[in-house]
């Protein structure tokens, strides 16, 4: 007879994550992805935007049924109408969901169960350049990150020593406090009559 228990903590499938972890120690390009995002223009500052399909270790996943669809927008004081959170909102909340499922998954392989995480995320902007006038940087300054967690079974030195880690390993954080190549290039379409 096999063992057939599956040790779930934190939501996490312990065992699966600790054979991707292998997998990836074993071929490296089982640990390659590319992720994708589309936006199109509505009107004014909206836009819709659709993340769908991506590749693993050179392969297209055939996981998701449909396009997660989300809508992108600007404040009134920027010229829009709160349709949705914008770019650089989407920019901090994707922080805020690396952190946190970093956090919660590498606990879970290390034995730590969590029964509460949360991460708020703040950043300071100036859009003077954005808007063609002299000023500083287009992007964020400065990002503040304020994790709060609860576990029944770890210290509060295990709970520390895991937030540094998770914030060495973290692929958002890595992006945005490292240069990162960016290639932009455009086709211009025929005006369809």
């Amino acid at each position: 007879m096999t063992d057939t228990t599956t040790t779930v903590r934190n939501g996490i499938d312990v065992s699966a994550l600790l054979e991707t972890i292998a997998a990836c120690e074993q071929d490296p390009a089982v640990g390659t992805f590319t992720f994708r995002a589309s936006s199109r223009w509505q009107d004014g500052t909206h836009n819709v935007g659709a993340i769908a399909s991506f590749s693993h270790a050179g392969q297209e996943d055939q996981s998701r049924t449909g396009a997660f669809e989300l809508d992108g927008d600007e404040p009134p004081v920027l010229l829009g109408s709160n349709r949705g959170p914008n770019a650089v909102e989407l920019l901090l909340q994707a922080l805020a969901f690396c952190y946190a499922v970093g956090y919660v998954a590498n606990a879970a392989a290390r034995g730590i169960e969590i029964t509460r995480m949360d991460y708020e995320i703040e950043g300071d902007l100036d859009v003077r350049r954005f808007l063609g006038l002299p000023g500083q940087r287009p992007g964020f300054t400065t990002i503040r990150a304020t994790g709060r967690v609860a576990s029944p079974n770890a210290t509060r030195e295990q709970l520390t020593e895991l937030c540094q880690y998770v914030q060495d390993t973290s692929p958002v954080r890595d992006s945005l406090a490292n240069a990162v190549a960016v290639e932009t290039t455009l086709e211009v379409l025929e005006e369809s009559s």
